[in-house]
């Protein structure tokens, strides 16, 4: 559950469907939100008379009921000032209660103890004048209608949900490519620690870590500490990214070892993906819905696969060095083909091993997984993602830019090139530093004026190398110009705490 961030989107691009009734707008909500939302509560916004669906504002449910009345009114008031934003105020509004029973509890037991946080919402609505339609309660696989009062088409004892994949909806999301991925608390699974005795080792490989990285970063002379654990951070990344790319089997007759380049390597998601039949409305289990016993015991096996490919040791280094800001911004470059492919699955694995005590290291790995996931098109994973960064450090600002950025639809390829072009320049001051030192080599037997500027030379490029690698802050100033070709360096600006 996400309990403190809401999830906003502009209106949907995707191809139009027209639903009519409670069934089938209890059928759609996973295909708005590509995913299941478990213990959540959805406002969609409706414009025009048609009521074409627009924004979309998740949230948990509070467990306290005294919380129902300002959860409301928040909602309420995102949902307008994010059409605002927009610029489409919803003409209306479609509210969604999901939650499973407690034990002892039925879905019927549910709805009832829901309609008082029901009844609120569509007081907030209404104080905004925006009208509420239709109030769905989903729980224990049936529907409920808060204000549908005819018991032929709405039983208070619910209606049992369309089956997975036989509806128009699910065939219309499987021509369009659109994938449900599972439920929330499935997704929120794979990015926080499952547990078990492996978590005593991970916290003792991080407590050796903070031993002996922390005092390198604060006792090194004039950032020398700091500028060596960057590198060594990224190295190792890089190799671990590779080792995704190109995993090697064990060694034996039946299963000899095979090299595969990095570029033309593919994950299991992407390998899968590519044998995938073509989306077609006929198919039994079509593309894009999912079948959940199956699709949590594949996710399940490839990130136990995924861990196993990195020790304890490992995991300990690279979170603690992504704590520094500039080895995070340098980590986010890689965002596409194989490399965005390999990192997305690193990041997930680090976000899993920050156990206790170090949940709030978790902030960064799972940043990472946010804006990797939405710079390759998985917005909904991403949304999860930068919900439970903000969630492990609230006032981590990388999360916070990218989150509202996301949720406001905006494309992240300003971003992107923004990145590239600073990686861009980075590479080239390396490539410009080598070439000058040989040139000083070269010259030292002449006269003391050549060699005295040659040596001013070097010192100035030494210095541009400096500032290159500083690197841009992602989301900061540059980030908010699409097409600027002259990235700026972010440097410590714009964030005390350096995040």
């Amino acid at each position: 559950m996400n309990a403190n961030r809401h999830e906003n989107s502009g209106p949907s691009r995707t191809q139009q469907i027209t639903l009519r009734g409670p069934a089938e707008l209890a059928d759609a909500l996973p295909f708005m939100l590509g995913f299941h939302p478990t213990d959540s509560v959805v406002l969609v916004g409706l414009h025009g008379e048609q009521g074409r669906f627009g924004g979309r504002v998740r949230l948990g449910i509070p467990s306290s009921p005294r919380e129902w009345a300002s959860t409301a009114d928040h909602l309420a008031e995102c949902l307008v000032e994010g059409g605002a934003r927009s610029g489409a105020r919803p003409d209306g509004v479609v509210v969604f209660l999901c939650q499973d029973p407690a034990p002892g509890e039925t879905g019927r037991h549910v709805m009832e103890r829901l309609r008082p946080f029901s009844q609120r919402l569509r007081t907030a609505c209404g104080a905004l004048d925006i009208p509420v339609y239709e109030v769905i309660c989903i729980s224990d696989g049936l529907y409920f209608s808060y204000c549908c009062p005819d018991a032929r088409c709405c039983p208070p004892d619910g209606t049992p949900l369309a089956l997975s994949g036989t509806t128009v909806m699910a065939a219309t999301a499987a021509y369009a490519g659109m994938q449900v991925r599972g439920t929330l608390r499935d997704m929120e699974a794979r990015l926080k620690p499952a547990g078990g005795p492996e978590e005593e080792e991970q916290r003792a490989a991080l407590d050796a870590a903070a031993a002996s990285i922390v005092p390198r970063i604060l006792e090194g002379s004039e950032e020398q500490g700091r500028v060596n654990v960057r590198e060594e951070t990224l190295r190792l990344a890089r190799e671990i990214l590779r080792r995704f790319a190109n995993p090697k089997p064990p060694k034996s007759p039946k299963f000899p070892e095979t090299a595969m380049s990095p570029e033309t390597a593919m994950s299991p998601e992407t390998r899968a993906a590519s044998k995938a039949p073509k989306p077609s409305v006929n198919t039994a289990n079509p593309p894009g819905v999912t079948i959940p016993g199956r699709t949590l015991a594949d996710t399940s096996e490839r990130d136990a696969a995924d861990d196993a490919l990195i020790t304890p040791e490992e995991a300990a280094t690279l979170i603690l060095g992504l704590q520094d800001r500039v080895t995070r911004d340098r980590a986010a470059e890689w965002m596409e083909g194989w490399e965005g492919t390999a990192a997305l699955r690193l990041w997930r694995v680090l976000a899993r091993r920050c156990v206790t005590p170090y949940q709030e290291h978790a902030a960064a790995p799972l940043t990472l997984v946010g804006w990797t996931a939405w710079s390759t098109g998985d917005e909904p994973t991403a949304r999860v993602a930068l919900g439970l960064a903000l969630g492990a450090d609230p006032e981590y600002v990388f999360a916070q830019l990218l989150h509202q950025a996301c949720n406001e639809g905006l494309d992240p390829e300003s971003l992107r090139s923004c990145l590239r072009s600073e990686r861009d320049s980075r590479t080239a001051s390396e490539q410009i530093a080598p070439a000058s030192s040989r040139r000083v080599r070269m010259r030292a037997p002449h006269r003391q004026g050549t060699r005295s500027a040659l040596g001013r030379a070097g010192r100035q490029t030494g210095t541009r190398d400096r500032r290159a690698a500083a690197g841009v802050r992602p989301g900061g100033p540059a980030a908010d110009r699409p097409g600027n070709g002259s990235p700026r360096h972010g440097g410590q600006r714009g964030s005390r705490s350096g995040r």
